[in-house]
């Protein structure tokens, strides 16, 4: 399987468990990689064969600027959804980060990583 990858998406989202953080929001980043076979597209240099990045990247942030959700886990699995939406898309990885997260220790991310696929 053929991987289309886009990375560091960032948007603004009002996900979290604690009230400031969904009063306030913060950033989030996704990156996905998206199973796919572009060999047809390929072969014919065909947009509509494959799967249009920039229209996936819209949406994501769509989902992430969106209804807010207590858990990434959550936040990630509707942007899964989303990407297997697309006719071609036979597997995705989602990683959200939360790079602004309310711990109360140093730290430099967190991220919760799913895989889904149609199988």
């Amino acid at each position: 399987m053929d991987r289309v990858a886009l990375r560091g998406l960032k948007a603004r989202g009002h996900h979290g468990v604690f009230p400031k953080e969904r009063e306030e929001g913060q950033t989030f980043i996704v990156d996905l990689v998206l199973g796919l076979d572009t060999r047809p597209a390929a072969a014919d240099d065909d947009l509509t064969k494959t799967v249009h990045y920039g229209v996936v990247a819209e949406e994501v942030v769509d989902v992430v600027q969106g209804e807010p959700v207590d858990l990434i886990e959550t936040l990630a699995e509707r942007i899964a959804q989303q990407c297997l939406s697309h006719a071609g898309v036979q597997e995705v990885e989602v990683v959200v980060h939360k790079p602004d997260a309310p711990i109360t220790v140093p730290f430099d991310d967190v991220t919760v990583t799913i895989t889904r696929s149609r199988r």
